[in-house]
């Protein structure tokens, strides 16, 4: 399920990629990636690996539905990441000025594709 905040993420990553913007494209990429880790189911009982007669054969018969996240658990997810950045510029402001400033320009970027719906809460 394609949600406004992930299209706006790729949408972003796109425009990053023509401008040749690294540190832009690893704050998409990172987004992305997080929201589409979320989207993972965990390998539970009936997928771990058994005896091999027992096991599935075939092009995808071991393929698992992923996780359908709704735009609240997208937003959730970008909020996230967002207050991950934040937090970590403040813990490394003293002893480390650039990186702390690099942190926060990284967490302005995805403040300002992902627009009121990762601010809001």
């Amino acid at each position: 399920m394609e949600t406004d905040i992930r299209g706006a993420l790729a949408s972003a990553l796109k425009s990053a990629l023509k401008q040749r913007d690294r540190e832009a494209l690893s704050v998409y990429r990172t987004a992305l990636a997080a929201i589409a880790n979320a989207e993972a189911v965990s390998a539970g009982e009936e997928h771990r690996a058994g005896a091999i007669e027992a096991s599935v054969t075939g092009v995808g018969g071991a393929e698992v539905a992923r996780r359908e996240l709704t735009e609240d658990d997208v937003v959730t997810i970008v909020r996230n990441e967002i207050a991950e950045r934040r937090s970590a510029a403040s813990a490394v402001r003293s002893a480390n000025p650039v990186a702390a400033e690099r942190l926060e320009r990284d967490a302005s970027l995805l403040e300002a594709v992902a627009g009121s719906g990762a601010d809001a809460g």
